[in-house]
């Protein structure tokens, strides 16, 4: 892997601290009790930096959500890791019934249930849930719904607790038999050499980004859960280049009845 290629991580480092970093700083200057809460501090410097970068990650993606989306989400559909409710946008309403949307950061929460509204899913209609949790804690999301038709997780699985078992959990327990997986994730690349300087960056981009790991083989994870019956399985993304450090994978994945 070129040195470029390996080391083009770098500015985005820089943008994220820029975006996150002050705010917080600022935070903790209101409620230096702050400090003693770590979890909560991630919190707020990942909403600042989402802030920031969400509407840019949606766009670079929009033609694949277009495609991965509209067309077949249905029913009551989960959304994990729902961030500011960028999702919304790529839902077809007359074939959604209720849209979920599991985010633990409950700073997004205004926003999110915001872009919600604007597509058409509120509380008081029934057809808007927003549950603060993340996607491990299975028996929380089933103490609130029942299986649904539809999962999505984009750009999530990256940084949940425990991930082998959380997508096994989501899609045995909380995936309808003749639900579907719908996924557009940053995976471990194919190539070895990609791949350990995706396992150089993690620690560091794991620490600024809530969790966020670049090496994680996510679609075979899915794909190994096993189970399916239908969909496009993985999707071949054409327009990736092989030297990247954010290799992006998509999929749809029918599990059987």
């Amino acid at each position: 892997m070129r040195l470029s290629a390996a080391f083009a991580i770098v500015p985005q480092l820089y943008l994220v601290i820029k975006a996150g970093l002050w705010p917080t700083i600022l935070a903790i200057s209101h409620t230096p009790s702050l400090l003693l809460q770590p979890h909560e501090l991630s919190h707020i410097f990942m909403f600042h930096v989402w802030r920031f970068y969400s509407d840019g990650i949606d766009g670079n993606a929009r033609a694949t959500k277009q495609k991965l989306i509209t067309p077949h989400a249905y029913g009551v559909v989960l959304d994990i890791g729902a961030g500011y409710g960028h999702t919304t946008n790529y839902l077809d309403h007359s074939r959604i019934t209720k849209y979920v949307a599991l985010e633990p950061n409950t700073h997004m929460h205004a926003e999110l249930r915001r872009k919600a509204e604007t597509a058409g899913y509120t509380e008081t209609t029934g057809t808007l849930l927003i549950l603060p949790c993340g996607a491990e804690h299975i028996d929380t999301i089933l103490s609130s719904l029942s299986p649904v038709d539809t999962l999505i997780s984009i750009c999530t699985i990256c940084s949940v607790p425990s991930p082998q078992s959380t997508i096994s959990g989501l899609i045995t327990e909380v995936v309808k038999p003749g639900g579907q997986v719908l996924f557009y994730e940053h995976c471990l690349s194919d190539r070895n050499d990609v791949g350990w300087w995706q396992g150089f960056w993690t620690p560091v981009w794991r620490v600024l980004f809530g969790g966020c790991c670049l090496d994680r083989p996510t679609q075979r994870w899915i794909e190994d859960v096993g189970g399916w019956v239908g969909g496009e399985g993985l999707w071949e993304m054409e327009e990736e280049m092989e030297e990247h450090l954010f290799g992006y994978r998509a999929g749809r994945f029918v599990k059987a009845g």
